[in-house]
């Protein structure tokens, strides 16, 4: 897509994208990589789900953990990718990388980061529905889902995507009275979030995404919370109250 006129045609049509929050999220483009700015509190979440998403692929593709590549000869998606955070780090650990994202704006910022940077990663302003790539080894869409029009074909999109022996891994709120605490009435007070970012009642829990993706013909091989730490920030727990972030893949 290369407008808002795209967007709202795509939206119009049964897609996933909500145009509103493609808007939201793309005033935040030029501000995305200031580890201080906007985006501020997704740098302090990279770190600790890159950690949970190298244990997963090493433990779905065992033989490379030891390597800085293992995700080399692999192709990999990430699906609502902002300015590349997450897409970034995918292409250093080997995988032939796609990005999508519904603003325009967040790709231009992707495309010019990545082009900084000396990598080549396929970024596209484009609905993860709207795309005839297929067969993709790694799926990731972090924070994404509670942002989509439409949750259950989201996940059947995702899945449409996914190789037969690939790997899913989301990340998303949970919806409880802690989350909306931290995440709206801290978090978007004094906690840097952009006012605005969320709406607690699309958070979707952990039961729910669960029954989304058996609904696609996948099956959840493994889940853990995301939770803040004051001495050591952001850490994976078992405590899903807040966040959490599963891998999943197509059933056997």
């Amino acid at each position: 897509m290369a407008s808002n006129a795209s967007i709202d045609m795509g939206i119009n049509q049964g897609g996933t994208i909500d145009p509103n929050e493609a808007a939201h999220f793309g005033t935040m483009a030029a501000d995305w990589w200031n580890p201080n700015g906007s985006s501020a509190m997704l740098h302090k979440l990279n770190p600790v789900r890159l950690a949970y998403i190298r244990a997963a692929i090493d433990a779905h593709w065992p033989g490379n953990s030891q390597s800085f590549h293992p995700l080399a000869g692999r192709r990999a998606i990430d699906v609502g990718c902002g300015a590349g955070l997450l897409t970034e780090p995918l292409a250093r650990l080997g995988a032939t990388a796609t990005g999508l994202d519904a603003a325009p704006e967040n790709i231009a910022a992707a495309s010019a980061h990545a082009q900084a940077q000396g990598l080549t990663i396929d970024y596209r302003a484009t609905p993860v529905e709207d795309i005839a790539d297929s067969g993709f080894d790694l799926v990731t869409s972090m924070e994404v889902i509670e942002h989509v029009a439409d949750p259950a074909a989201f996940v059947a999109a995702l899945a449409g995507k996914l190789a037969p022996d690939g790997l899913m891994i989301l990340s998303t709120p949970n919806r409880t009275p802690l989350s909306r605490l931290a995440m709206i009435t801290v978090g978007e007070s004094i906690g840097g979030i952009p006012k605005g970012t969320h709406d607690w009642h699309k958070f979707i829990t952990p039961d729910e995404l669960t029954a989304l993706l058996d609904a696609a013909g996948l099956e959840v091989t493994d889940s853990t919370g995301l939770s803040f730490d004051p001495g050591r920030g952001f850490i994976l727990s078992p405590n899903k109250a807040i966040n959490y972030l599963l891998t999943a893949r197509h059933k056997s």
